[in-house]
């Protein structure tokens, strides 16, 4: 076994890897980029090694530096992760050539499944079922509509080597089929400097599963069951969770076996996952396909550690050392049900686009590490940390185990009742309400939820003005008692030597002005008015930002965090934010901006697709940015012209920051 590896990576899994090396008494070397230096995957590790700059392109795409790292601290080993170096044939056989033993699949095994089409002409020979399409060589855009009539519409464009959902499109007649071929092979040049595609028979209510899989050196293989991944934003996935719901145990064995086929096909050594489109029959049946196999250990991984047991980055150390597979085929067995929620910095009600912020607040509930655990985090931040547009949007992965699928959802969502976040946007109430739609809770799932339960998902307000405002207006009295002074006329908690007195409190809530009233009565009680509900207010301060709060005939215990002039509110059924207004500092504030264009998010200026006097329309694309390994359009708001570009393509820009400027 080795005595120290070097982790390639950042964040939750960096952290995930040292946990497993440490319990093993394997010593660890972290390796960090200048937004890194703090970051809590190099306190988890016991050495640590500076890359360079911010961008992965200068610190962890570095392979030159990552291996200098690991000659200069004695490291055996180098665990890549997931993401940056994972699946680089090049860099698995830079380690070897360095005398470094790379934690993952040969350099053969990753080029053969790295380009899609070439790995299904491959899965095709090994007997494993591909989904109707063309994977040939020839990229003639008339043989590729022609491949497109034979296979029916609707049909799926891929980039053949593409992932992350970039470079595909579905196309549902004849006359779009050009366009969309077009636009595909833009993305894909653009994002992987290839723009072969592959053209696929689209499925209909499709499912994605997947089977993890498992070889080593000595020729054994083994699947490690199904995880169904099918909730997915953006061709992403959301919430993970294993066994897949509806499962059989024929088709289970059948998918596992073409799965270790798969794996066989190309020799293959380590943890890897072999993913399947499943399309579901009007019967109630289900047909599975060959989608592509990803070389490395997955996101999701934790979901079939709880169900077996098992420690997946402990096996990836013993079969790399050279030890066989800890457990044979009949060996393995499932128990009970798991789920995985991606937590992430991001706005679903605006298009998910990413968020950037520090940690102001965070808040997460009990759990146990590792396997079987009933709640499990994975992650690599702390509170205080900031979220850069630099790397994935991901804060951290919340696992929960339960005896059934029941049990398991009732788990996770309760765990992220008790997720609390401020300072950066993210998507903890979306992944709650997901939870509870009918399509989730009674597993009627496929690739087209998140769209097909859009209207109950997003714009959502679990809590409501009166709950919110009543929490501002406690927040605010128990600040206020807390600091009153002994002489009764400096106080300002209303107190008077006779008669009522009214107080106005002005909020912002869910873009809407809105206004709160609360009376001192002269026997010392209270009375608010706010949307439509008045009553009796009653509170009392509780420990670490809790507050005991009576009204609208209901006694509740809620936390409440506050955020400048923002208070951010949580209870067990959701959370809210409401923003409260001084009339006074907002007198002379100018609301009409008119004619600028504002980055929506930190990030790279990529491109223009106007210059200075060129007139645009409404709905035009004038700029793409990118930001945590995304692109997002900016659009023109209105027809005009425009005056000025105020950057360059490459430049990293503020949120906020203006872009361009536009005439009527």
């Amino acid at each position: 076994m080795f005595k120290k590896i070097l982790i390639a990576n950042r964040g939750e899994i960096a952290c995930r890897v040292a946990a497993t090396a440490r319990r093993m008494a394997i010593r660890t070397v972290a390796v960090y980029s200048d937004a890194d230096a703090h970051a809590n995957h190099v306190h988890a590790c016991d050495e640590s090694v500076h890359l360079g700059g911010s961008a992965p392109k200068d610190s962890y795409l570095r392979w030159e530096k990552i291996l200098e790292a690991a000659k200069a601290t004695g490291a055996q080993a180098v665990h890549p992760g997931y993401g940056f170096l994972s699946e680089n044939e090049d860099f698995a056989r830079a380690c070897a050539e360095a005398g470094l033993v790379f934690i993952g699949p040969p350099p053969s095994a990753i080029q053969a499944m790295g380009l899609k089409a070439e790995s299904k002409q491959l899965m095709e020979k090994a007997g494993v079922p591909l989904v109707p399409g063309y994977h040939g060589k020839d990229q003639d855009p008339e043989l590729l509509a022609r491949e497109a009539g034979r296979i029916g519409y609707p049909v799926l464009i891929k980039a053949s080597a593409g992932g992350g959902g970039k470079g595909m499109r579905v196309v549902e007649k004849a006359a779009d089929f050009a366009a969309a071929l077009a636009s595909c092979q833009r993305e894909a040049i653009n994002s992987f400097g290839d723009d072969a595609v592959l053209v696929e028979k689209y499925v209909q209510r499709p499912r994605h599963i997947e089977i993890q899989v498992f070889g080593d050196t000595q020729g054994h293989y083994v699947y490690l069951f199904e995880r169904d991944c099918s909730v997915q934003r953006r061709h992403q996935k959301v919430l993970e969770e294993a066994p897949a719901p509806g499962m059989t145990e024929a088709m289970r064995r059948e998918m596992g076996e073409a799965a270790v086929a798969a794996a066989r096909a190309v020799k293959y050594v380590g943890a890897g996952t072999v993913e399947f489109i499943v399309e579901q029959r009007g019967d109630g049946t289900m047909n599975f396909f060959f989608m592509e196999m990803n070389t490395r250990l997955q996101v999701e991984h934790p979901v079939t550690e709880a169900i077996t047991g098992l420690d997946l980055v402990e096996w990836q150390l013993r079969v790399a050392s050279g030890e066989p597979l800890p457990l044979k085929q009949e060996q393995l067995q499932i128990n009970g049900h798991a789920i995985e929620a991606r937590i992430c910095a991001e706005n679903p009600d605006n298009n998910f686009l990413p968020a950037t912020g520090t940690l102001r607040v965070y808040r997460k509930p009990q759990a146990t590490a590792f396997q079987r655990s009933r709640v499990r985090i994975d992650d690599g931040v702390r509170e205080g940390d900031t979220i850069s547009p630099f790397y994935d949007s991901m804060i951290a992965k919340l696992i929960v185990h339960g005896s059934t699928r029941e049990e398991a959802l009732a788990r996770l969502d309760a765990a992220l009742a008790q997720t609390h976040i401020v300072g950066v946007a993210t998507n903890v109430q979306f992944l709650r309400g997901v939870l509870r739609t009918d399509s989730f809770a009674h597993a009627n799932l496929d690739t087209a939820l998140i769209e097909r339960e859009r209207a109950v998902l997003f714009d959502r307000e679990p809590l409501g003005l009166p709950l919110a405002a009543a929490s501002a207006v406690v927040r605010v009295l128990v600040a206020e008692r807390a600091a009153a002074p002994a002489d009764p006329f400096a106080r300002r908690d209303g107190w008077r030597g006779f008669g009522e007195y009214q107080r106005r409190f002005d909020f912002e809530f869910r873009g809407e002005e809105r206004q709160a009233l609360l009376r001192y009565k002269r026997d010392g009680s209270l009375w608010l008015q706010v949307g439509g509900v008045e009553g009796p207010l009653a509170f009392g301060p509780l420990p670490a930002g809790q507050v005991e709060l009576q009204f609208d005939g209901l006694r509740r215990t809620l936390d409440v965090y506050e955020e400048g002039a923002t208070t951010h509110v949580f209870a067990p059924e959701g959370a809210s934010r409401i923003v409260a207004l001084d009339r006074l500092a907002h007198a002379g504030d100018a609301h009409a901006e008119g004619g600028r264009l504002t980055a929506p998010m930190p990030g790279k200026v990529v491109s223009f697709a106007v210059k200075a006097g060129d007139k645009v329309s409404r709905g035009q694309a004038l700029a793409v940015m990118e930001a945590m390994k995304m692109e997002h359009t900016i659009a023109a708001p209105a027809d005009g012209t425009v005056e000025e570009l105020l950057y360059l393509p490459g430049d990293q820009v503020a949120e906020g920051a203006e872009l361009l400027r536009i005439a009527a």
